[in-house]
């Protein structure tokens, strides 16, 4: 996936990924990480997601990473908030309360930056990069985040043959490939979700889970 990919789909508002509520799994599972109140938040490939503001509403301080400008700019219009805008080696940040998102390339981000994250979030950056992806994003993005650090991380499951992503199945195997030997994985839940998704059912989909990962790394 190059960026004008991405950058293509916010021109188009072909945004079918993102949830117009707050993602109930990350409600029911985020208490299993016991991320203190004021623990920082890495969430890359962030969008606009309504979970940014639920993190911070427990406290937290939220790093997102989103490549769109339009993503950031509808972010904040949408919650009726002006945020401050500055430049560094990083990228574009957004600021606002407890919330900085970064327009600019995920992969851009300074050690120092993702040094000083306590967790990290994956809802929607794994599964829309395509395999030959995957491995390189874990290994420059979660192989700089510190020793400690907690993540919650939601895939996708699906029979790879019967639709072509983004978003992309992976596989509890190949979650447990990715991310060892560094990070401990612990699966919280896996979740039949075929029926609340009728995208999916119109696509040929016959059968689509959800699957939810308690992260460490060692």
């Amino acid at each position: 996936m190059e960026a004008d990919f991405w950058l293509q789909r916010w021109h188009e508002g072909r945004i079918g990924f993102h949830r117009g509520e707050v993602m109930p799994l990350l409600e029911k599972h985020w208490p299993a990480l016991d991320v203190p109140a004021g623990g920082r938040v890495f969430v890359p490939l962030a969008g606009k997601t309504l979970d940014m503001h639920w993190l911070a509403a427990q406290g937290h301080g939220v790093l997102g990473a989103e490549l769109s400008p339009l993503a950031v700019e509808a972010f904040f219009a949408e919650a009726g908030l002006v945020p401050r805008v500055s430049h560094d080696a990083d990228g574009i940040h957004h600021r606002t309360g407890p919330i900085d998102l970064v327009q600019g390339d995920v992969f851009a981000l300074a050690d120092a930056t993702l040094g000083a994250m306590y967790a990290v979030y994956d809802r929607a950056a794994l599964i829309a990069l395509p395999p030959a992806m995957r491995r390189r994003y874990v290994d420059e993005i979660y192989g700089r985040l510190p020793a400690g650090c907690r993540g919650l991380l939601i895939t996708l499951e699906y029979p790879q043959t019967e639709m072509d992503g983004p978003p992309f199945p992976v596989e509890e195997a190949e979650v447990r490939v990715l991310f060892a030997p560094d990070w401990d994985v612990e699966l919280l839940e896996r979740r039949d979700v075929l029926a609340q998704e009728p995208r999916f059912r119109e696509d040929g989909v016959t059968a689509l889970s959800t699957a939810v990962y308690r992260l460490r790394k060692r």
